[in-house]
């Protein structure tokens, strides 16, 4: 019986064309490519304040995506309320979630930790869609978000150092930003969810960036010197996060959603901060304590927790 499954499975494998097994490894790699965006910000902030950095990212990238939108035909929001529903959420997925992870890891928060901080969205959207869209926590995720918390109580507690700042090596200011992005992320989730469900992928995506790029200038003018070391390693870095994360996860993500694998990426989302952890260390020594280790993989399992019981509820 046990070599007849075994012959089974391994049939089952070798009729498994190129295609399906390209399809299979796509949200794995679009996890992969989403943790990098936590390194760039550690390699190219020595080189430029955050909002300015954050802004030309988000110009070249409109010089790229607005042709391609034009290029493919895509069409653009008939209505100026969606136009407007959609510019809110580019300023809270990508202004506030964006903007607070880069100047957060700017005054000092490691790049990892900041992973596992905004990587809590899917327990604070699952806590705030109660009573902003009416649906209902199971036991199951209740006891996820207890986990989640529990977790990263254990992660911040092992970095507290009374006798120095507030934290090792950051303070407030940096773990305030991280939060902000946390919550600019969650809500802008949630909003997107209630108000933009009708937009196109590539134009809403566009449209986003135009206003997450507007806040960005706005906050390079009023708090920055909008200087730029302009290095082998700034210029690499922004390629990377425009081409990769901006555009080629963007198309990823497109066609994942396209081929219905859309669930398999929120599943898999749990992974970026072990996965932008273990980049951070092998690039920047950045380490946690066992107690550390200990709350981040609470805090994972408490994220799976809560979105597998959404998957499951919405495929019931």
């Amino acid at each position: 019986m046990l070599s007849r499954s075994l012959q089974e499975m391994i049939s089952t494998t070798r009729r498994a064309t190129p295609s399906e097994l390209g399809l299979a490894a796509m949200p794995v790699l679009f996890v992969l490519l989403w943790s990098t965006g936590f390194i760039g910000a550690k390699f190219g902030l020595p080189y430029a304040e955050p909002f300015t950095f954050l802004f030309i990212r988000m110009m070249l990238t409109l010089l790229i995506l607005i042709p391609l939108a034009l290029v493919m035909r895509i069409p653009w929001p008939s209505r100026a309320s969606l136009w407007g529903h959609i510019a809110i959420t580019g300023c809270l997925v990508h202004g506030a979630y964006l903007g607070g992870v880069f100047y957060g890891i700017y005054h000092g928060m490691p790049a990892g930790l900041a992973a596992l901080l905004v990587g809590l969205q899917p327990l604070l959207t699952a806590a705030c869609a109660g009573p902003l869209l009416g649906e209902k926590l199971n036991r199951r995720q209740w006891i996820g978000l207890v986990l989640g918390l529990a977790g990263i109580t254990l992660v911040l507690g092992s970095k507290l150092d009374i006798s120095d700042t507030l934290f090792a090596g950051f303070g407030l200011p940096a773990l305030l930003s991280v939060m902000t992005a946390l919550a600019g992320i969650s809500i802008g989730t949630l909003y997107q969810k209630r108000f933009c469900t009708s937009m196109h992928l590539i134009s809403g995506t566009a449209i986003q960036y135009l206003a997450a790029g507007a806040l960005f200038g706005v906050g390079a003018l009023l708090l920055e010197t909008r200087s730029v070391n302009w290095t082998p390693t700034f210029v690499l870095t922004l390629g990377w996060l425009v081409l990769v994360l901006s555009i080629a996860a963007i198309m990823l993500l497109m066609a994942l959603i396209k081929k219905g694998e859309a669930s398999r990426v929120a599943s898999l989302f749990y992974l970026v901060p072990p996965v932008t952890a273990l980049q951070a260390w092998w690039l920047f020594d950045e380490r946690l304590p066992w107690p550390g280790l200990l709350g981040m993989a609470i805090t994972i399992l408490g994220v799976v927790m809560v979105v597998k019981s959404s998957q499951a509820g919405s495929q019931a």
